[in-house]
């Protein structure tokens, strides 16, 4: 087990955050889902806390923020309360991640609630368009399906699947726990490996290698009657590991980074098409992609596609200025810094990194990197990863037919 301090002088708040490497990643088809769910089932009840009120009331009892979240390669569960509170943190954290007790009649309840939770983000667009384009990108392999699983999985699933799937992957060596915040650093690791004490050892079981495969440009439409259509154009890159990635960085930054960026000019400003268009570079341990996502009227949709494919284009043939750089740098300079104002953003910046095993570096070791990125960084980045080729579209919206918007395709 691994563990994380980061110490806030004058802070008024401690988070306590756990993650372990188990994610939609390490499922196989027969129980996608099940690393969300089982999520879902820590808060319901353990030995010590048999009812998910038990759990709740405790920490509502102490005014703490609280929570969980799954993705591709993590499984996180935090809480955040006064400094003073800190010893009931640790003691509820550590009470539902070893001793779930996994009752059938509330895995049989919570199928209902998780079930719902899909069907919410079903009508949240925006976002679902996102997983859309995963799937386009990686296809029938963990890496391509969704992070909540489908339904007729999750109502067959069983008090073993969660026994058999934990016992593989909630390890000690798989674990990793942050405290950032106000606390006092002469005891606090003692307290953690007190409450952890029972965390199981073993080997911890690995995921698939994630399948690289395109040799055309790919669309996915979902046609539904909506308000705007929601898109996303992207390409693959590499992973979290590459000294490439803070090149990356500032290319998306410059890209779609903020209401300066060049796609925030002119999709929205000059042709007053979409509310908000954006880029991302997202990289995990062994594959990436960087993508543009915007919500588009519906008459615009094409010339919004061409505009992007553009931008994308001028990136991989024409050097940015210093200008433009450093406006980039300093924006995400200035980013990073407030968004790490608080403990619990400290905890998941840290935690983010050991969870993955990556060498831990504080913001300004990777501030100094981002500073380093010259303009033919960023060509040589563009040149590499916008490609006709390895182009990708995703779309929802009342749109019938994608042929005209993949024969767009193209830098």
């Amino acid at each position: 087990m691994r563990i994380v301090t980061v110490p806030q002088k004058g802070a008024l708040a401690v988070t306590v955050l756990v993650l372990v490497e188990a994610g939609s990643k390490y499922e196989t088809r027969d129980i996608n889902g099940l690393s969300h769910f089982l999520e879902h089932m820590c808060f319901k009840g353990t030995k010590k806390r048999p009812t998910a009120m038990d759990i709740a009331g405790e920490l509502d009892g102490i005014g703490a923020e609280y929570n969980a979240f799954t993705s591709q390669e993590w499984t996180g569960y935090y809480a955040k309360a006064q400094m003073h509170e800190l010893d009931t943190l640790i003691d509820v954290l550590s009470d539902m991640y070893i001793n779930p007790v996994f009752d059938p009649k509330e895995i049989e309840k919570e199928k209902g609630v998780v079930i719902e939770e899909l069907n919410m983000y079903e009508d949240m667009p925006q976002r679902r368009v996102q997983e859309l384009f995963t799937q386009l990108m990686y296809g029938d392999q963990p890496a391509g399906w969704d992070v909540g699983g489908r339904k007729e999985v999750i109502r067959a699933m069983t008090r073993d699947h969660f026994l058999k799937y934990r016992g593989k992957h909630y390890l000690a060596g798989a674990t990793s726990i942050i405290v950032a915040g106000a606390f006092d650093e002469k005891t606090i690791v003692k307290k953690l490996e007190h409450a952890f004490r029972d965390m199981p050892e073993g080997k911890k079981e690995g995921k698939l290698a994630v399948k690289e495969a395109q040799t055309k440009p790919a669309t996915f439409v979902k046609f539904k009657e909506s308000d705007q259509s929601h898109l996303v154009i992207g390409c693959r890159a590499f992973s979290m590991f590459d000294k490439r990635r803070f090149a990356l960085d500032v290319l998306s930054d410059i890209l779609g980074g903020g209401m300066s960026s060049r796609l925030f000019q002119r999709v929205r400003e000059e042709l007053g098409a979409a509310y908000y268009v954006k880029a991302d570079a997202e990289l995990l341990t062994d594959h990436g992609c960087l993508t543009v996502s915007a919500g588009v009227e519906h008459s615009k949709l094409e010339i919004v596609v061409t505009a992007i494919l553009k931008e994308l284009k001028t990136l991989a043939t024409l050097r940015v200025t210093e200008a433009e750089l450093a406006r980039a740098k300093d924006h995400l300079s200035g980013r990073t810094v407030l968004g790490l104002e608080t403990s619990d953003a400290l905890a998941m910046y840290y935690g983010g990194q050991e969870v993955v095993h990556e060498p831990i570096e504080t913001p300004e070791d990777v501030l100094k990197k981002v500073r380093a990125v010259t303009p033919e960084d960023i060509l040589s980045v563009a040149k590499d990863i916008f490609k006709n080729e390895g182009l990708n579209l995703a779309l929802i919206g009342p749109v019938k037919d994608g042929k005209k918007l993949e024969g767009l395709l193209k830098i």
